[in-house]
């Protein structure tokens, strides 16, 4: 495993023949830590995506054949209804997705461009936050001068130091729009069909309701299992959570759709 500290050697003054060596966190990753961050951080994405699009995929078409069966006594319109909400859902939120991901793209090379026009207008103010960080990660005055001066010496390595310990950000990939996009679209579509099939296996709205409420609540356990193992959270209070979204929203929309009618 590739140590999390670096060793760097300094004289006290420039004449000496002694070296000194100080053990300082390390600053910047190596390629392989590099290439495992990135895959940390590509996954977090991809479940951030995906319980986007499966939360709203479960509730808001779940809600809608609800509310749309407390009027209606043929599922036809139901189901008709519900792929239109699925298809307008899918477009919608993969689009904000898409959005979303190119504004953080730009927002980091804004950023950045910013970071390397600072370096080279005011780069004694930009090496003083250098040494301020390192002092700030526990390395003492003298060190973190040696330090910030050999980081420099590499433009795109100071640059990218400030990123991501003074603006504290990570390069977004390039292709993390489209990505997205395409993620949180699929994980709506998923979890839209799940409420909407069953009514076109029985041929009345009421025994569709049933079995799309018993459906649709098994896979908003399962989903808020999933969702509270995977962000950390109390796994019986994530649950509870996530399945009561889905059915306050249906019964919401049901009983207001008998209300009106």
């Amino acid at each position: 495993m590739l140590s999390k500290t670096i060793e760097i050697a300094f004289q006290l003054t420039p004449d000496q023949d002694r070296f000194y060596y100080r053990t300082i966190p390390r600053p910047l990753p190596c390629n392989p830590v590099e290439m495992n961050n990135e895959q940390h951080k590509a996954n977090s994405y991809l479940v951030k995506d995906i319980i986007i699009g499966m939360s709203d995929g479960l509730t808001v078409p779940f809600a809608l054949t609800a509310g749309l069966s407390g009027v209606l006594d043929t599922n036809h319109l139901i189901i008709v209804s519900g792929i239109a909400e699925i298809a307008a859902g899918c477009i919608s939120m993969g689009l904000g997705g898409f959005l979303a991901g190119q504004s953080e793209v730009e927002h980091y090379d804004f950023l950045l461009k910013r970071e390397y026009s600072e370096i080279e207008s005011v780069p004694h103010l930009e090496l003083k936050e250098v040494e301020d960080i390192l002092i700030n990660l526990g390395v003492d005055e003298k060190l973190s001068k040696q330090a910030a001066i050999q980081i420099s010496q590499d433009k795109d390595r100071w640059a990218d130091f400030m990123m991501k310990l003074e603006l504290e950000m990570e390069r977004p990939a390039r292709n993390r729009a489209a990505k997205s996009a395409a993620t949180i679209a699929t994980s709506y579509l998923v979890g839209g069909f799940i409420p909407l099939f069953p009514y076109m296996l029985v041929r009345d709205s009421h025994s569709g309701l049933i079995f799309s409420c018993l459906v649709t609540l098994m896979a908003l356990i399962i989903f808020g299992l999933l969702k509270s193992k995977v962000t950390g959270q109390p796994l019986l209070k994530g649950t509870i959570k996530v399945a009561l979204t889905g059915v306050v929203a249906a019964a919401a929309a049901f009983f207001l759709a008998r209300l009106v009618s």
